[in-house]
């Protein structure tokens, strides 16, 4: 008995949550959650916050980073109260659909039978009636069926519905939404998003993680070799595309996958996505005449608003020259401690300083990386392509015909949700039918008579 009353208070309870005024104001929750997650800078350090929404500022008097840490509103989309108003919004829009829509369905493919037009409690669309002299059911059903719609009888009458798919759609679209919201708190819960900038040529592994979830976990047996990075460049000599040959390599040193990565064409693999994000210049390697090698470190700087990489070396206690790089295609200047150009060359090509012989052999570049792991992506499409799907079976109309006989007369009402225009055609067309069947029935009988009197 404990048990049984348990069952009726959860049971009356879960049903509580079909509520479309709960549904909306907890749409407007996420809606407020999604508006702060844009306002507020996500997933910063907090010295940021702390310098962007100080206390004291009156400016940022309601909203400072106290609030923000108090209630993670540097990560809205992570914290628990989010996750919490995304299964209430799952519990109302399951109880709609279970305790709501599929009833609504059921009820929609019952027997509707009416033998006068009072027992029928909704708005028409159409309405007429014919003497039951030279009229037939059966001809009714055959003009209702050539129709496409599914047809019932019982005695003197029928009811018929066409479009039963149209109210599938309202359950598509909460299952479709359930399975977005789902597939989005899994992509939370154990996804995770990396940065890492690797020197071409090196073997990686996944450490600068950026932000996870709580159950998120990191491959430990999968490396990264970048093979080779190259830039494309526009004739004005601005960037075009840049590339990098990305490998992935097991514990064994076994190649896993290898692909030419670009900007908005990522290498995948299984939930693992590999991003084309940025790039560096690090370094030159200098070959000296005495077969000495030089690495120097580059620093980037703007000329004319332009970006160049510039490096300085010591020729003796008061001699500096200065190399400066503008792109990897075009000729490297150099120039002395005055400013004063005293040249170009490209990699592999001598130069000559106090007769010592420098060589540029290579320039060191890093690509920029981002590694993101997504476990609902597939989940989310598959939602929208079901959302998609409903959106399409929304537009077809529920439609409903009820021919009965009354005393001498067929009473002919039709009903439906939407599409008023293309019922009535359809109402035309089954007129049309059904007039040319008794017109031929009755000239075959009268066809008949005069075979008989003859």
């Amino acid at each position: 008995m404990v048990t049984f009353d348990f069952k009726n208070i959860l049971w009356n309870f879960v049903k509580r949550f079909a509520n479309l005024n709960l549904s909306i104001f907890i749409l407007f929750m996420i809606s407020i959650c999604c508006i702060l997650g844009s306002l507020i800078e996500q997933d910063q350090s907090m010295l940021y916050y702390q310098a962007n929404y100080p206390v004291s500022d009156v400016n940022f008097s309601i909203i400072n980073w106290k609030l923000i840490d108090r209630f993670g509103l540097d990560h809205v989309f992570q914290t628990w109260w989010f996750f919490l108003i995304l299964v209430t919004f799952i519990l109302t829009l399951l109880s709609c659909t279970f305790f709501t829509q599929l009833p609504s369905l059921r009820n929609a493919r019952r027997w509707k039978f009416i033998h006068n037009i009072y027992s029928l409690n909704r708005s028409l669309s159409f309405k007429d009636s014919y003497s039951s002299e030279n009229n037939s059911l059966i001809v009714m059903i055959y003009s209702l069926i050539s129709s496409d719609f599914f047809v019932f009888s019982q005695d003197y009458s029928i009811y018929s519905y066409k479009g039963l798919y149209g109210r599938v759609s309202p359950i598509f679209v909460h299952f479709s939404i359930v399975t977005i919201l789902f597939g989005s708190m899994l992509s939370f819960l154990s996804g995770f998003v990396a940065q890492e900038v690797v020197p071409n040529g090196e073997i990686f592994h996944i450490r600068n993680i950026v932000h996870s979830g709580l159950l998120s976990s990191f491959p430990p047996n999968i490396f990264g070799f970048v093979e080779n990075f190259s830039i494309d460049y526009n004739i004005d000599g601005s960037i075009k595309q840049f590339f990098s040959k990305l490998s992935l390599v097991s514990s064994q040193g076994q190649t896993i996958s290898s692909h030419i990565i670009a900007v908005n064409k990522p290498l995948n693999y299984r939930n693992l996505t590999f991003y084309q994000t940025d790039w560096q210049i690090n370094a030159l390697k200098i070959c000296l005449s005495d077969s000495n090698t030089l690495q120097k470190k580059l620093v980037k700087a703007i000329i004319n608003n332009k970006d160049c990489w510039l490096c300085k070396i010591a020729i003796s206690n008061h001699q500096k020259i200065l190399l400066v790089l503008f792109d990897l295609n075009s000729p490297i200047f150099l120039f002395n401690s005055e400013g004063l150009l005293l040249g170009t060359f490209l990699t592999n090509q001598p130069f000559y300083i106090n007769d010592v012989s420098f060589v540029i052999s290579e320039i060191f570049t890093s690509t920029g990386l981002q590694i993101k792991m997504d476990s609902g992506i597939f989940i989310v499409y598959l939602g929208f392509f079901f959302l998609m799907l409903s959106t399409v079976l929304s537009y077809l109309s529920y439609s409903q015909i009820w021919f009965y006989r009354v005393s001498d007369l067929f009473q002919f009402l039709g009903s439906t949700n939407r599409a008023v225009f293309f019922f009535e055609e359809n109402i035309f067309y089954i007129n049309f039918v059904y007039n040319s069947f008794i017109s031929y029935s009755n000239k075959c009988n009268v066809s008949l008579g005069y075979s008989i009197l003859k």
